[in-house]
């Protein structure tokens, strides 16, 4: 199974930056990778090892804002299309000259 968690926090105030940069922190100490920045996922062995997975997000939950869980079976995960659009091209590079 692939355990992906969603969520949607504030970032206006401080403590709001500092609140969602250590659910990030603490979902990547838990295993999990990012696919967007605020998409991550992690294969899970089963239902039971995900439940107690769920249990140390919910522990760990920012104090506002909103997070989603979702458990998918290995079959719908292979299912997923990535689909991309044209890379930008880089910007004319400048170069700066340092003195020291």
């Amino acid at each position: 199974m692939w355990m992906l968690v969603m969520f949607d926090l504030p970032v206006v105030e401080r403590s709001d930056r500092k609140a969602a940069t250590a659910f990030r922190n603490f979902l990547l100490d838990q295993g999990f990778a990012m696919a967007q920045f605020s998409v991550y996922y992690r294969m899970v062995s089963g239902k039971d090892s995900g439940q107690t997975l769920e249990n140390k997000i919910c522990n760990n939950l920012p104090e506002y804002g909103s997070v989603q869980i979702v458990a998918i079976t290995d079959k719908q995960y292979e299912n997923i299309k990535l689909l991309k659009g044209k890379q930008r091209e880089d910007r004319e590079k400048t170069h700066q000259l340092v003195l020291f």
